[in-house]
């Protein structure tokens, strides 16, 4: 089975009534444990330690966050309130999406049921992002000689702007983001390959669209590991998206995101990204499609 990395920090607590839907980690891991995705169990990982967050940010922010002592503007900014909880969760989900990566290369694939903290930037977090995951984990493996070249496929609604920024002096860890243009944020840092869509597309233009970039990506880039930010706020019941995706959209995209990168023998890790939906059984479905993906192709 594809293994599927998950920790009970991921879910911190939030003031009562905050628009973040947290609630939908729990329900992720639910969902999957349901579809008979785990029978083994889910993989616990280490929280990634101050040191290795700071591969990708600033030292005096990663202590900010670490020492719950973030300033309000900043908070602000993040949408969050980073008290020791919201770091822990912050610590474990970079973590866990540097595991699935490892466990990636090891097997072909695997997923984390958090990451895709695309907004966190060097200098902090915006957003709802605290650290930037996906940025952490491919510069430690880059770092470490574990891998030499990594493509990011960033398919969350909003541009992936904060793993621009973080990997702008790497050209051999190229970022691609595909969101929809007019949405947050407004100051976008621009990647190797940005593709602004127009409000309202549905999922025949959309997959065109996918369809057209992918696979010259992947077969121009030819990365030691693909890491794969499948949001699902692309959705149309979506609050924070301008997309009009269906659930079925959603199903062929993970679908051919997988297929095109496993066809080509190449490891994936996939984290969940964004997905704002007021429903969060319906969320946690959405988000759960990428896996069922994985299995298939496992």
């Amino acid at each position: 089975m594809v293994p599927v990395v998950f920790h009970p920090a991921y879910e911190a607590a939030l003031p009562e009534g905050h628009r973040f839907p947290m609630g939908k980690y729990g329900r992720l891991a639910a969902a999957i444990e349901a579809r008979g995705l785990v029978p083994d169990g889910f993989v616990t990982p280490e929280p990634a330690s101050p040191a290795l967050i700071r591969l990708a940010h600033d030292e005096s922010y990663v202590e900010q966050v670490v020492t719950a002592t973030v300033p309000r503007a900043v908070e602000r900014a993040i949408g969050l309130p980073v008290d020791d909880g919201v770091a822990r969760r912050s610590l474990a989900s970079a973590g866990g999406t540097l595991l699935a990566a490892r466990l990636a290369l090891r097997g072909g694939l695997a997923g984390s049921t958090a990451g895709g903290s695309h907004h966190g930037r060097r200098d902090g977090g915006r957003g709802f992002c605290v650290f930037n995951d996906v940025a952490v984990a491919a510069l430690a493996l880059k770092r470490e000689g574990t891998i030499r070249r990594a493509l990011v496929i960033d398919l969350d609604v909003h541009q992936g702007d904060g793993t621009a920024d973080c990997l702008s002096d790497e050209p051999d860890l190229f970022t691609f983001s595909m969101h929809a243009e007019k949405n947050y944020p407004t100051d976008k840092v621009p990647g190797d390959l940005d593709v602004g869509l127009p409000d309202g597309l549905g999922d025949d233009d959309y997959l065109a669209a996918l369809a057209h970039h992918v696979p010259p990506l992947l077969d121009g880039q030819r990365p030691d590991l693909v890491f794969y930010n499948a949001g699902v706020d692309p959705h149309r019941d979506d609050r924070l998206g301008r997309l009009a995706l269906t659930d079925e959209g959603l199903r062929r995209r993970e679908a051919f995101v997988v297929g095109e990168v496993r066809r080509r023998g190449i490891p994936l890790a996939t984290v969940i990204g964004g997905g704002y939906a007021t429903d969060i059984e319906a969320l946690a479905a959405r988000h759960a499609l990428v896996f069922e993906a994985m299995a298939e192709r496992g």
